[in-house]
């Protein structure tokens, strides 16, 4: 079963994500703030990460840049920032690829498996 951690600082959207993959049998892990998703990253060594953009303190992309300090495990950036700037800043951070909040399940679920099959 793969393992996916997912960081962000909304406790209702680490909810709702964290039910949905489960429903699609994951091994599904949270952390709410971008320092705690380093040390997670790290520790839980996760098959893909689901990325937030928008967190206090540490963001997305400073979270982003800082797991591929240690590992090239997939990062999946999901976030309501639609800008085309700051899609292109998450690619060049280290991120493998990028969704627009709010998405399906079914798209979710399929751009996880494709980063896992590669």
């Amino acid at each position: 079963m793969a393992r996916v951690l997912i960081i962000d600082d909304d406790a209702t959207t680490l909810r709702m994500l964290r039910e949905m993959l489960r429903q699609a049998k994951f091994n599904v892990f949270t952390a709410n703030s971008g320092a705690d998703g380093i040390e997670a990253a790290r520790q839980l060594n996760p098959d893909v990460v689901v990325l937030d953009l928008m967190m206090p303190e540490i963001n997305g992309w400073d979270v982003c840049r800082a797991i591929r300090g240690f590992s090239n495990m997939p990062i999946l950036v999901l976030s309501a920032v639609t800008d085309s700037q700051k899609v292109v800043h998450s690619l060049e951070a280290g991120a493998d690829d990028y969704l627009v909040k709010p998405v399906p399940k079914g798209v979710l679920v399929a751009h996880i498996n494709q980063l896992l099959d590669r």
